[in-house]
């Protein structure tokens, strides 16, 4: 699942329970029983107290945290369940069919997941069994007789889901566990159509069907959905039926004969429009690739998704293994609880992902399309067996984001996005700690999702294929997918797979990887020595030996010199080490990992000299992007000629990176680069490179020339992000015209351009703005992520604003506090307590302006400004309830 907001993680706390030590035996006494009460042999009474001692007061031992896969009693082999709506009551009725077998060992019961229902009855035969629910969480059947692991048995159940009705958690990444969702479904709501869908990841699909609610539990599945005729429905596998009922109803018969984890299963209904697509198979057969959106975004499907059918084939040939379910569709819905989710053949999007054509020029969602795409070989058809061993799952996805991005955009943009992962990643470790990848001491399984699984895993995934080359790399995952399909693995399965391909022993790479945590520090420097014709790297790992391992680190070093370009492998698996190369002539630069895959931070002590004939002649992006950025503060005309150049490189981010870095400096050869900025403002084919350099002109240019140069582009530019960084701009430099050309520009109704005047008016918007930014945190038709900036867009404006208008805007809160918006909820109290803040301080200037008042004797002001406190005293107080509500929630 691709999560698509900034991982905000707590750092965690290790608790651990204590137990007596068991399994180390006294000599010569027999423990028997599981105190050891009995015993045999001689005992010595003075030698058994001494070890007792020494043992509680030297050997303590405490048991680390250790999540285990779920052991598995029984087998589900298939499920059927026939459901229908009472969407009045937000409930689901459901009959589950259910095939199993015990695991191995003979028994007479099964234990199902089933959280919060009303159990109506269990039969098997047409027989009622008996079973326990006090929990509300699993239901402990009782067969009636034992069975064994060759005999197969079929329970029957009736049940009601009632998802609204129970207690829900969740985390930052997936922000709610109820499962089964019902949006407005009683069609209040105008501007939002109603719809049900479901999210089973982690372990939520148990709120709405009876199972085995594990990631390596396994069942082939059958979806018979009852609604109303105007509804279109969608679960995983075909559909095989469509039935019309004599009551207005229909019922859809979907069918999946190949066994995936049960929290992939999933169902939608709503009256969405399909755009049908297709994918042909290498046999030349079709496979259905369709696409479900709201009316409104018929059109556009296409254009958001059409890519799909060019991303399986790829995918299929790069991993040797074609894609390997019966059909592909993409559902869109609304006021989703996470980003995005790859169940099987049927993957749900948030809203997001609906983009218009101008929108699409700014930027597409591909990533993602791709990062759900390949979790069908990496999480659906190969499982991970734990939720310890979600890396398996999510570091894949990740890294196929960097080969679509390799295959269809080329690799400097797959290394730019790359770069951009790591940065996530190193975000995450420093904000919530620095965790083992696969780690089975979390506190919940919610805490996974990170950016460690995420990004790290991805990172981590492009070193391995780096050290064993393209082919032993794919050929290796290859391996472990038909090896594994159908089933779940866990970390060492891959690794077995790929040294099965390899012939060598990798768990040195895994257990400093995978199963270790942190990233290494590296600082390099040179020492020429002309005499001998030699250059001695000296390499030093800086990160913090207490809490991270001395690296080994296979890496390639470029050098270059009058004989040409060459590369030296080397292995790093000290704190210092040196390495030492001939060369020929001058040393014209020589590179640290020319490969520029590793991941860590690492600093490279050299002549600038070297970083020019760096950004020249290194073919990654990182290199040429290091390049840049360390020649910022060079003034030589070598650095000022590689800026103008850098103005006009082939890879969009090092034009910006060349304008961050180079124009806000003053160069000996500005004017070429102003007049090369203007180029760029106005004929750049990349929307982020003309919004940088007319950001860069509104800095360097007369007012009145920067004004018109942006006020023509937003006029003109068919480009959002264009438009609203012109704004942004504008706003710097003339907030008085910015905040015209806003309030101008109120009516247009797209998502980015609403966002940047409410931003704008955030800032610097007066008393007369605040219509529109009410208008706009009431509107019912925001998006997730617009609906959070509209709410903060108008904290930060109404706190600048007069008491009166702070106390109106209660009632605005008081409606944002009811929001079903999952990430307003999230952040509801944070931007209360935000507004709380700023209230006090502006409490406590007045405390200063009271006494400055009163000192000079100006009572009459001064008891002017007690009112106002008091005001403002009694807005805090108001405000601390929507926090009580809170926490009460």
């Amino acid at each position: 699942m691709n999560k698509l907001f900034i991982f905000l993680l707590a750092g965690l706390t290790f608790y651990s329970c204590k137990s007596t030590k068991q399994d180390e035996p006294i000599e010569g006494i027999v423990m028997e029983g599981e105190y050891g009460d009995d015993y045999e042999g001689e005992y010595e009474e003075e030698y058994y107290d001494e070890y007792e001692e020494g043992y509680e007061e030297e050997n303590p031992y405490v048991r680390p945290i250790y999540n285990s896969s779920r052991t598995l009693f029984a087998d589900l082999i298939h499920t059927k369940l026939e459901v229908s709506f009472d969407w009045e009551k937000s409930r689901l009725k459901g009959k589950a069919t259910i095939t199993a077998k015990q695991h191995f060992y003979p028994s007479d019961s099964i234990v199902l997941d089933a959280k919060g229902m009303d159990i109506l009855s269990v039969k098997m035969d047409g027989k009622d069994l008996k079973y326990n629910y006090v929990d509300s969480l699993q239901i402990h059947i009782n067969l009636g007789r034992v069975y064994t692991k060759t005999e197969k048995f079929t329970l029957v159940i009736d049940y009601v889901s009632k998802p609204n009705e129970r207690e829900t958690g969740g985390s930052d990444a997936i922000t709610s566990d109820k499962g089964l969702y019902f949006i407005n479904p009683k069609g209040e709501d105008k501007t939002k159509m109603p719809q049900i869908w479901t999210q089973g990841e982690t372990e939520a699909n148990s709120v709405w069907f009876p199972t085995i609610d594990a990631p390596n539990a396994k069942t082939t599945q059958e979806m018979l959905i009852t609604v109303e005729d105007k509804y279109i429905t969608l679960s995983n596998g075909k559909m095989i039926a469509s039935k019309k009922n004599t009551d207005g109803t229909r019922t859809d018969h979907w069918k999946q004969d190949l066994p995936h984890a049960p929290y992939l299963f999933m169902m939608a209904v709503g009256e969405f429009k399909v755009v049908k697509d297709s994918y042909t198979r290498p046999d030349g057969s079709k496979m259905e690739v369709n696409y479900y959106v709201e009316p409104e975004y018929e059109n556009q499907a296409k254009a958001i998704f059409g890519e799909t059918p060019n991303m399986i084939k790829f995918f299929s040939q790069r991993l040797g293994v074609e894609f390997p379910w019966d059909k592909y569709h993409q559902i869109v819905v609304r006021d989703y609880v996470s980003g995005a989710m790859e169940n099987t053949g049927a993957v749900i999007f948030g809203d997001f992902v609906y983009k218009n054509e101008r929108e699409l020029l700014d930027g597409n969602d591909q990533s993602t399309i791709a990062h759900e795409l390949f979790h069908h070989w990496f999480g659906d058809l190969v499982t991970c067996e734990s939720w310890a061993n979600l890396p398996l799952n999510e570091s894949f996805a990740n890294y196929s984001q960097y080969l679509w991005d390799e295959y269809r955009y080329g690799l400097d943009e797959a290394d730019y996005q790359a770069e951009s992962e790591a940065d996530g990643y190193y975000s995450s470790a420093e904000n919530g700690g620095y965790m083992k990848l696969i780690r089975y001491d979390y506190f919940d399984k919610e805490d996974m999702f990170d950016g460690h699984s995420y990004n790290k895993g991805g990172r981590i995934l492009h070193m391995l294929r780096h050290y064993l080359g393209d082919d032993a790399f794919f050929a290796g995952l290859n391996n472990y997918l038909t090896t594994n399909k159908y089933k779940a693995a866990e970390v060492h399965h891959l690794r077995l797979a790929f040294e099965e391909v390899c012939g060598e022993d990798l768990n040195w790479f895994f257990d400093q990887w995978f199963l270790g945590k942190g990233h290494p520090i590296i600082f390099t420097e040179q020492e020429i020595n002309k005499e001998n014709g030699t250059v001695t790297l000296k390499i030093r790992q800086r990160q913090n030996k207490d809490e991270f391992p001395t690296y080994r680190i296979p890496v390639k070093v470029g050098i270059w010199d009058e004989s040409g370009m060459r590369t030296e492998k080397i292995v790093i698996d000290s704190v210092d080490q040196s390495f030492t190369f001939a060369v020929k002539g001058e040393l014209k630069n020589m590179l640290f990992d020319n490969e520029q895959m590793l991941l860590g931070k690492y600093y490279e002590e050299k002549p600038m000299s070297q970083f020019v004939h760096q950004f020249e002649n290194a073919t990654r992006y990182r290199a040429r992007y290091t390049a840049l950025k360390r020649l910022k503060s060079d003034k030589s005309v070598e650095a000022d000629k590689v800026f103008l150049s850098a103005l006009s490189d082939k890879f969009w981010n090092i034009r910006i990176a060349a304008i961050e870095f180079g124009t806000k400096i003053k160069r000996s050869n500005n004017d070429a680069i102003t007049a090369k900025m203007k180029d760029l403002a106005a004929n750049d084919p990349k929307s982020q490179v003309r919004a940088a350099a007319l950001d860069y002109l509104s800095t360097l240019l007369e007012k009145q020339e920067a004004t018109a140069i942006l006020k023509k582009a937003i006029e003109t530019d068919k480009s959002f992000l264009v438009l609203g960084k012109s704004l942004e701009s504008l706003a710097k430099m003339n907030q008085e015209e910015a905040l015209n050309v806003a309030r101008k520009l109120e009516k247009e109704n797209i998502e980015s351009t609403r966002m940047t005047i409410a931003e704008l008016y955030a800032q610097f918007g007066e008393e007369q703005d605040g219509a529109y930014l009410e208008s706009l945190v009431q509107r019912k038709d925001l998006k997730g992520y617009e609906e959070l900036r509209a709410m903060f867009s108008y904290v930060v404006w109404v706190i600048r604003m007069s008491p009166e208008t702070l106390e109106k805007s209660q009632g605005i809160l008081s409606q944002l506090s009811e929001s079903k918006n999952n990430y307003t909820k999230m952040y509801f109290s944070r931007a209360v307590q935000y507004m709380m803040g700023n209230i006090y301080e502006r409490i406590n200037n007045l405390d200063v302006e009271i006494a400055t008042l009163e000192e000079a004797k100006s009572f009459s002001m001064a008891d002017e400004k007690k009112r106002e406190k008091h005001k403002l005293e009694d807005i805090n107080n108001n405000l601390s309830t929507f926090l009580s509500v809170e926490e009460d929630r």
